[in-house]
């Protein structure tokens, strides 16, 4: 089957589920080392299959939700150098999703996207509404929202087809038989290659992959957030569907740059309203990342990139396929995560960090109702 970026899948013979997955690049040389972390030039990342028979794409992709709204004022030059930069670096995996800007994230992206069509893997979501409550996030994944939803996608996107296409909440109410299936119609109808899910359990990824087979799992997983752990990675990874990890720095807490989020974040930055980023748990939790530190100056890397290298090497913990999507809208910042694919934390530095996640202090949302983490028995 060829991928949209035309890629053959030719893979190395290895012995774990997420490495049969890994594609060859050709060499790459090795990353130097800088009083500022490891970076790397001219050089491109590994890639991996999402899924079974999906896009083969670079082992960490590009969330670009910030480059619309969320985390304060964007510079459009400097986001669209960012893309530029991320290509360059073999970071093919490009997330947006519809509710992001309401749209205008899409729209953003569409240049980009008409310009590299057979370089880039292009996701984007469905399910969440936008309200004049920024608190509020209705979700709908029944059948007639989903057809609607993928045809403004498509308009947005100016594309015939989109590369990968997740169902970005689920509401418990609405038969996953019924959205999947919905789903399924849009593979056969040509208007998706792969589906994918979000935030949902073991149990559920397990009933929708019977539906139609999914590619990818995105959850947000980090040093931080480890729910995901409970039962998605081990259904993920019997299922050989690939994990990709959202808000995988902690929404920015795990490169270190908080130490009082309230003085730092912008009036219109939505982490004012996440529960780790205010008060006594951001006080708290910016004390969690003294072992990050400590790795970080023995690996002569930034601690971003050490959070980074704990999410990839999940993959060989687990044995399933991780693409990590840190976002940011500068050039520095995403070669300084894609060098991250080239760290590997030793025995003793990953035990150092284990007890992290167990730490933290406040839930990842202030309303955790539509995450998977929810609906854990």
């Amino acid at each position: 089957m060829t991928t949209p970026g035309g890629i053959s899948p030719s893979t190395t013979s290895t012995s774990s589920s997420s490495d049969s997955a890994r594609v060859s690049p050709g060499p790459v040389p090795s990353p130097t080392v800088s009083g500022g972390g490891r970076t790397e030039r001219g050089t491109r990342i590994d890639r991996v299959r999402l899924g079974a028979d999906g896009p083969a794409v670079g082992v960490q992709g590009l969330g670009a939700m910030g480059m619309s709204e969320f985390y304060g004022a964007t510079d459009e030059a400097q986001a669209r150098d960012t893309l530029d930069a991320a290509l360059d670096a073999g970071v093919t995996l490009i997330d947006t999703a519809d509710m992001y800007g309401s749209g205008a994230n899409e729209e953003f992206l569409a240049p980009f996207v008409a310009a590299h069509r057979d370089e880039i893997t292009i996701a984007t979501k469905f399910a969440i509404l936008r309200t004049d409550d920024p608190r509020a996030r209705p979700i709908r994944n029944d059948r007639a929202y989903i057809r609607s939803a993928v045809e403004a996608s498509l308009r947005r996107l100016d594309l015939d087809v989109i590369d990968l296409y997740y169902m970005h909440r689920r509401d418990p109410a609405v038969p996953l038989a019924e959205s999947v299936g919905a789903m399924a119609e849009l593979v056969a109808e040509g208007k998706v290659r792969h589906l994918g899910l979000s935030e949902v359990t073991g149990p559920e990824l397990r009933e929708a992959h019977a539906v139609h087979p999914i590619a990818a799992l995105q959850s947000e997983w980090s040093l931080f957030s480890r729910d995901v752990e409970r039962s998605a990675v081990t259904a993920a990874a019997e299922l050989g569907v690939a994990f990709v990890p959202y808000s995988p720095l902690g929404r920015g807490f795990l490169t270190g740059a908080f130490s009082d989020p309230a003085n730092v974040l912008s009036d219109d930055d939505f982490r004012r309203m996440n529960p780790r980023f205010t008060g006594d748990n951001a006080r708290h939790n910016t004390s969690l990342l003294h072992p990050l530190r400590t790795v970080a100056a023995a690996q002569g890397a930034t601690p971003a990139q050490v959070a980074l290298a704990w999410v990839h090497q999940r993959a060989a913990v687990h044995g399933l396929t991780v693409v990590p999507i840190p976002g940011t809208r500068k050039r520095a910042r995403l070669l300084e995560n894609a060098a991250a694919t080239r760290i590997t934390l030793t025995e003793a530095q990953l035990a150092l960090l284990e007890p992290v996640a167990s730490q933290v202090a406040g839930d990842r949302y202030p309303d955790m109702t539509f995450t998977s983490a929810a609906r854990e028995e």
